[in-house]
């Protein structure tokens, strides 16, 4: 046939963590035995709760307004208040199929560039790409925990010269990293002086292990999109069910996006929404739930960061979700060796010798030659990590000992890792 593809489109390529989760499946089907730390997917049980809501809505099938369920928004408004201490309107409420779909409408509305800190998630440059922006890469150090200062924010938008939009990840995907009150309040400084629009993905937010996520929203209101949704913290990422909240300076940019929406998904699946405000209402439920998931993944997070850096490896310690982000550079005379001189190539030798699955730090945005990865630690049976923390008092330290054979896979897959750099 005589078609041509959009040049900018020629090279596009799968998302590396939706196809590695294709290509480990592929491989264990096929016999092999895998350590998977690719795909970052939460490994807990939606709460039952939010299941039969599900259930109870499960025959509706009526379109609902593009912006999403009044009561949904609603929920989505309260719950900012009660959680983050930041006062929205409903109105200001934006849903969609998932905070991925809402993060691509933003880049395809707004004019000007995007800046993007590294290591950052898969998926907000190829967006960029898409929607032909103009991208920015600021690379982050690891001597400053991966976190953005304000200095390196203050001299990209000198460069750049033209209002910006800056996505901001925190507790970040892929090195579990966070920021402090001052450091926000710091960088907010910095946009507000700029006019730089925030879209601060907080996503991660309620899965900060001392559930104290503080948002950059709270220093600059009018400047920041918050986005979050029900993939991570509500383990119902298949669900597809995400939010944007908008300061009110930012209403033509919701309305605009409303009008995209309204031309290309629609709504938001309307059992989903429904579901949804139960999710958003329900505090006292949700807060026992995540109070377990919260501590399974730092005990699990801890002992991974320990063991690796006892080994050697450079590491920062996560405080939320389920990524980390070693640095294998004190290896590299050893990986020279083995014919390892980039992350591409650190991950596709210790796939091929150990079995172990990482993605390299490339496709997150660092510097090819680079010898970083992102490890997430989901491999285990969340459903029965949640009832070994629940039999344990809420006052009791839980170890790794504690979750015992649940976690084998982590710590066999950690301990190749081990080997394979001991060889």
């Amino acid at each position: 046939m005589n078609h041509q593809l959009h040049p900018h489109l020629n090279e596009l390529k799968r998302s590396a963590t939706l196809f590695i989760n294709e290509r480990s499946a592929e491989l264990i089907a096929q016999g092999e035995k895998l350590y998977r730390f690719g795909f970052g997917q939460s490994p807990f049980p939606i709460p039952d709760f939010i299941v039969s809501e599900l259930k109870n809505h499960a025959h509706r099938k009526e379109y609902l307004p593009v912006e999403g369920l009044v009561d949904l928004r609603q929920a989505v408004a309260d719950y900012h208040k009660k959680i983050d201490d930041i006062d929205i309107d409903y109105s200001s409420v934006l849903i969609g199929p998932g905070s991925k779909e809402l993060i691509f409408t933003l880049q395809l509305t707004l004019a000007g560039p995007t800046l993007i800190p590294t290591p950052c998630w898969v998926s907000y440059a190829p967006q960029t790409h898409i929607t032909k922006r103009k991208l920015h890469y600021i690379h982050t150090r690891y001597k400053n925990n991966w976190r953005l200062q304000p200095s390196q924010l203050q001299d990209i938008v000198q460069k750049v010269k033209s209002p910006s939009l800056l996505i901001l990840n925190y507790p970040g995907n892929p090195e579990g990293g966070t920021y402090t009150s001052n450091e926000l309040e710091e960088l907010a400084s910095v946009c507000k002086k700029n006019d730089v629009i925030v879209l601060s993905d907080e996503i991660y937010g309620r899965l900060h292990y001392k559930g104290e996520h503080i948002s950059i929203a709270r220093f600059y209101p009018e400047g920041t999109i918050i986005s979050s949704g029900l993939s991570k913290w509500c383990a119902a990422g298949g669900w597809r069910l995400g939010h944007f909240a908008f300061p009110k300076k930012l209403r033509n940019v919701q309305e605009t996006m409303a009008s995209i929406a309204s031309e290309t998904y629609s709504c938001a699946t309307t059992p989903v929404q429904y579901a949804a405000v139960k999710a958003y209402q329900d505090h006292t439920n949700v807060e026992e739930y995540l109070f377990h998931c919260r501590r399974i993944l730092e005990t699990i997070g801890y002992y991974c960061a320990t063991t690796l850096a006892t080994a050697k490896v450079k590491i920062q310690p996560p405080i939320g979700a389920f990524y980390m982000f070693p640095d294998f550079g004190p290896f590299k005379a050893l990986l020279k060796e083995k014919n390892i001189h980039d992350s591409d190539s650190l991950c596709d030798k210790l796939l091929q010798d150990s079995g172990v699955v990482l993605l390299p730090g490339s496709v997150f945005g660092r510097p090819k030659n680079e010898l970083n990865a992102r490890l997430a630690y989901v491999n285990f049976d969340g459903a029965l990590a949640l009832q070994n923390s629940r039999s344990l008092s809420k006052e009791r330290k839980l170890t790794i000992d504690h979750l015992g054979d649940i976690v084998a896979e982590v710590k066999q897959g950690i301990n190749h890792i081990i080997t394979w750099l001991e060889r």
